[in-house]
């Protein structure tokens, strides 16, 4: 394995584990046994190593996700229900690329809202700027009632739902497994969420 793979494998797991402010450079470089010059050789800073985390898997996601969503806005009378679900097989397609590679990088987009990585939102809106886009046109389309300002506000309530959700996803397994004898994986807890984000933004327009 490459130098600069150790890297971005050692740091894509201590940052889902603790967190972007909580793993500093000198963990990431002890557990992929390098030094601190090839971080900066490879990467040249913690922002831009975060950056490259989140890139490996938003380069193999975003074409899936924007074609999800197009075939959705193309259908006659897409629900809402329906635009929110193009989402699940484009992310689950990311077992493929990593081991457990849903989980982690939903826990990462969930560190990057609590962690208050304001820089990393940025990135992801300038970077796939299309799946913003294409989502955005899609739920106009289920829901074209909506003007900017109720769009703005449904959709950052729904993603703080989604956020919360998935960087607790951990727990929220386990109590599904010892209070309801439930054994889910994460597939079924973003099918669990769906219906509740879905019907949080199609409430009625006041």
């Amino acid at each position: 394995m490459s130098t600069k793979n150790k890297i971005l494998d050692a740091a894509e797991e201590l940052f889902a584990i603790k967190g972007f402010n909580g793993t500093s450079l000198r963990e990431i470089t002890s557990q992929a046994e390098v030094n601190l010059a090839a971080v900066n050789y490879h990467f040249g800073s913690k922002k831009e190593l975060i950056k490259a985390v989140i890139s490996r898997y938003m380069n193999e996601l975003a074409p899936k996700l924007e074609k999800a969503l197009v075939d959705v806005y193309d259908q006659e009378a897409p629900t809402l229900h329906q635009v929110f679900s193009a989402f699940v097989q484009p992310l689950l397609s990311l077992n493929e690329l990593r081991e457990n590679g849903t989980s982690i990088f939903l826990q990462l987009l969930g560190r990057g809202y609590t962690d208050s990585q304001g820089f990393l939102r940025w990135f992801l809106t300038t970077q796939y700027p299309n799946v913003i886009e294409r989502f955005v046109q899609a739920v106009q389309r289920a829901y074209p009632d909506l003007t900017a300002e109720q769009m703005f506000w449904r959709l950052h309530f729904t993603m703080g739902t989604i956020v919360f959700t998935m960087s607790s996803s951990d727990a929220l397994l386990d109590i599904a497994k010892n209070d309801f004898s439930k054994n889910l994986g994460v597939e079924d807890l973003i099918q669990q969420v769906i219906p509740y984000v879905a019907s949080g933004v199609a409430a009625p327009v006041r």
